[in-house]
């Protein structure tokens, strides 16, 4: 698989589970209608998809690398729809955060 489309898996799978959140989030802390549980609920099944496409041999080691998107993907989220500006600190943790996420998912391993 190459790096654009595991990115791409990431990035979708990001997208679909803050949406999910972000749904409930919504219903629970906003008093919205509880209709907003059916694309949240719609949204986490299209994220669950998606992670089974990462490219790992192993479960934990494509969550734990999705980790570090999601983390970054959430200050998208922030940025773009709450209109919240990261501070340095958001986006320095989420640096590193990626950082680590590359490590582990593009790390050479022993066959």
């Amino acid at each position: 698989m190459t790096t654009a489309a595991t990115l791409t898996i990431y990035a979708g799978a990001a997208l679909a589970e803050i949406a999910g959140c972000f749904a409930l989030w919504v219903w629970m802390r906003q008093g919205a209608s509880a209709l907003w549980l059916v694309p949240g609920i719609l949204s986490f099944a299209v994220f669950a998809w998606l992670l089974t496409l990462a490219p790992s041999d192993f479960a934990g080691r494509a969550y734990a690398a999705y980790g570090g998107v999601y983390i970054a993907a959430s200050l998208g989220w922030l940025s773009l729809v709450e209109k919240q500006r990261p501070d340095a600190w958001d986006v320095t943790g989420a640096a590193i955060c990626v950082l680590g996420a590359a490590i582990i998912l593009f790390a050479p391993r022993a066959a």
